[in-house]
């Protein structure tokens, strides 16, 4: 017995152990015997999105900010040349055209020369010189500030004195996208101050070039970066309205409104001012086809097409990633165009109309 296990179980063990071994060695050589399954074959489609064209209502409201400012004050000048001969108002509050002072204005007078028939000797008598009396008045009503001193000289246009009218407005800067949307707005706009009143309406809006060193207008919503004012805008707070300077405000303007009209997504459309371009698609699997169109209003949502487009019609909902350049010209940047065109680019605007819409 203690030979079998001194001999004959370490000799089994060992034979056990090769024959696992031999058998593991040949199972990594061959490999698992396994059918390949078919090639995998793509099954999915990459198809562009197409809508129907349709009637509805736009309105093209835009709201800015802005902030409450003071009125500045408005300038005198005389209206003639000579001195001051008397300040009547200063440092006090007139009424629109009222006399603050007098000019005094001489002018030379020939001499009167008398001649004897009988000697002929000349007699010359000097003349008063000629005096006229000038009044100035105030170009606004409000507080005088008279800048010139009694028996100063001055001159046509120079600037005497200040009218401060106390009067408040609100003031903001625009996009260039937002100014185009306002291009012909005048008269009112409602404005809502932050911790005023309730919503009120402002009068005279104007709407002009950007201050320069302005502010930016907003933020780009796709790179996230401010965007450069290109515009500005002011309208007169009425006097019965309490307010501040330096108060938050909102400017809210319409600039039309139009219904049952033929509208489309923005994103469907290359361009959002005065034309653009839209691909329609006649029938089911067609090549898209670009089509140039007329622009009205827009809400910033969806733009109205004037001209070119009609309902029923199919277009893409969005306009093609492959049209998006040509040239070197980036067609999808349309801000880029409204911009150069704001600054008088005219290379660029070119560059853009040639590529982009032939």
């Amino acid at each position: 017995m203690g030979a079998v296990r001194q001999y004959v179980f370490p000799t089994a063990r060992i034979i056990i152990w090769a024959v696992i071994a031999a058998a593991l060695v040949a199972l990594a050589l061959k490999g698992a015997e396994l059918d390949p399954p078919d090639a995998l074959q793509p099954t999915g489609e990459i198809t562009e999105a197409v809508i129907p064209v349709e009637k509805g209502s736009v309105t093209n409201a835009v709201t800015v900010p802005a902030s409450v400012v003071s009125d500045p004050p408005v300038e005198i000048k005389a209206t003639a040349d000579g001195v001051i001969a008397k300040i009547e108002v200063d440092d006090a509050k007139v009424g629109k055209d009222t006399r603050v002072l007098w000019i005094k204005s001489e002018e030379l007078v020939d001499p009167v020369v008398d001649v004897d028939e009988e000697t002929g000797e000349e007699t010359v008598t000097e003349q008063e010189p000629k005096v006229t009396w000038t009044s100035a008045l105030a170009p606004a009503a409000g507080t005088v500030d008279i800048t010139v001193l009694k028996d100063q000289a001055v001159t046509v246009g120079e600037v005497i004195g200040t009218v401060s009218p106390g009067t408040l407005s609100v003031s903001g800067t625009l996009t260039a996208d937002q100014q185009y949307r306002l291009v012909g707005a005048t008269g009112k706009a409602r404005v809502t101050l932050k911790g005023g009143p309730a919503p009120f309406t402002c009068t005279g809006l104007t709407i002009g070039e950007a201050p320069a060193g302005g502010s930016a207008g907003g933020e780009d919503p796709v790179a996230g970066a401010p965007e450069a004012a290109t515009g500005a805008v002011h309208c007169s707070i009425p006097r019965k309205v309490k307010a501040f300077s330096g108060l938050g405000a909102e400017i809210e303007i319409t600039n039309g409104d139009a219904k049952d009209v033929v509208v489309v997504p923005i994103s469907a459309v290359l361009g959002t001012s005065q034309t653009g371009r839209v691909w329609t698609v006649k029938e089911e699997g067609a090549e898209p086809e670009p089509r140039d169109v007329t622009l009205g209003l827009t809400d910033g949502l969806q733009v109205e097409v004037t001209k070119g487009l009609k309902a029923g019609e199919r277009i893409l909902e969005f306009t093609p990633v492959d049209d998006g350049t040509e040239g070197g010209v980036d067609c999808s940047d349309s801000a880029a165009y409204d911009q150069a065109a704001m600054e008088g680019d005219m290379d660029a605007v070119r560059a853009f109309e040639e590529e982009c819409y032939g």
